[in-house]
């Protein structure tokens, strides 16, 4: 009971997973990043962990007035619209796009915004990116397979508005899954470049303009169902620079420093009204070595990212942490790991009101379906 007030008297929101909340809470993470970075869950999974079907508030959400769909914004450490609070009850779908392309699997998004809005969530993060891969939105540099836009993301953007579901689209992966990072590299190797490491994608001048490129391809993006700009549509809560991004060739955390600095500024350039988060697990680095204490283990020093000091870039609006504690330290749930969970919070909110003066949102939290596991009970 005392962590629910600490985390209410800071105003701090958690994400849940809609899989979490409906279904035995920790049995079903495999959606989450797990430490390889590969996501599982397949079409067969998906659907049995959707609930029973409801329609639940639809004939409500359909009586909102368009007045009132507006801009979330941030005010100190608080999210609000209009001045007024508001608070995110949140889930990671991240798999809304690629089921929306195939006819077959459209309908589980439908069916997961429906249900997440009749149990009261208001917020889902997902992906915004797919990059060379199967049902690929991004082809290659900056050519697009306009079938997937509209019949993916448009709809995805689309169907979330109509059912009340703010979106953060985050626009590029760390890990292999979907893209992310390696696939820029593979690019920028079959034009010639000269590039020895994934984390290039951070420094090379010809791959940032190849993730630039991306960035505005979406932001500019006018929903064909909705006719309504992305950079413009209040359905998007946030942008996410990228989902769990790693820098390991550069502990001192200089070359991701560089990197969410610039993509930061170019993203608000083009969209000064959405928020802005970078999608970091939270692990800090060198310039807080006394926040290093509360890693969930040494090798999180020596990424490359820095809680405190990646937040201070300027037009980052919040902050965001994952939690894994059978992933980073042991798979076998302990006592241990609940004293991590806490002190991991409690080390995020504090900077987040003392350092940082923003929000703080828990992205991901899980446990893994794949190593052993005993039943966790919070008190």
């Amino acid at each position: 009971m005392e962590t629910h007030k600490r985390i209410f008297g800071f105003k701090i929101i958690f994400f849940i997973s809609i899989f979490i909340l409906l279904n035995e809470c920790l049995k079903c993470s495999s959606f989450g990043v797990m430490d390889d970075g590969r996501w599982d869950t397949t079409v067969e999974e998906v659907d049995n962990h959707l609930p029973s079907s409801s329609s639940q508030g639809v004939s409500e959400l359909n009586d909102v007035e368009e007045d009132e769909w507006e801009m979330v914004a941030k005010k100190g450490n608080q999210f609000v619209i209009n001045g007024q609070p508001f608070y995110v009850n949140g889930f990671n779908t991240y798999w809304l796009m690629v089921f929306a392309a195939d006819q077959s699997t459209r309908g589980k998004v439908t069916e997961v915004f429906q249900q997440a809005s009749s149990v009261g969530l208001t917020v889902c993060r997902t992906w915004a990116f797919n990059d060379g891969q199967w049902r690929a939105l991004q082809k290659s540099p900056g050519v697009y397979d306009e079938d997937v836009f509209k019949l993916a993301l448009d709809f995805v953007v689309s169907e979330a508005k109509k059912y009340k579901i703010r979106l953060i689209l985050s626009l590029t992966n760390n890990w292999d899954a979907y893209g992310g990072k390696a696939q820029y590299v593979k690019w920028g190797k079959a034009t010639g470049l000269n590039l020895t490491s994934d984390d290039d994608f951070f420094s090379h001048p010809t791959l940032r303009s190849y993730y630039k490129a991306h960035v505005k391809a979406v932001l500019n993006r006018v929903n064909t169902l909705t006719n309504i700009t992305y950079k413009d549509d209040p359905t998007i809560f946030a942008w996410e620079l990228m989902n769990e991004p790693r820098c390991t060739s550069d502990p001192s955390g200089d070359k991701l420093q560089s990197w969410i600095t610039d993509m930061a500024v170019y993203v608000k350039s083009m969209d000064a009204k959405h928020l802005l988060e970078i999608g970091l697990e939270g692990f800090y680095g060198p310039s807080a070595p006394d926040r290093a204490q509360f890693n969930p283990n040494s090798y999180a020093t020596q990424v490359g990212t820095d809680f405190i000091r990646n937040h201070q870039v300027l037009g980052v609006d919040f902050a965001s942490v994952h939690i894994y504690a059978d992933s980073w330290i042991s798979q076998t749930i302990s006592d241990s790991h609940i004293e991590f969970i806490k002190s991991w919070m409690e080390a995020h909110i504090e900077d987040a009101e003392r350092y940082l003066g923003m929000p703080v949102v828990f992205t991901e939290f899980g446990v893994s379906s794949k190593g052993p596991w005993l039943q966790l009970i919070i008190p």
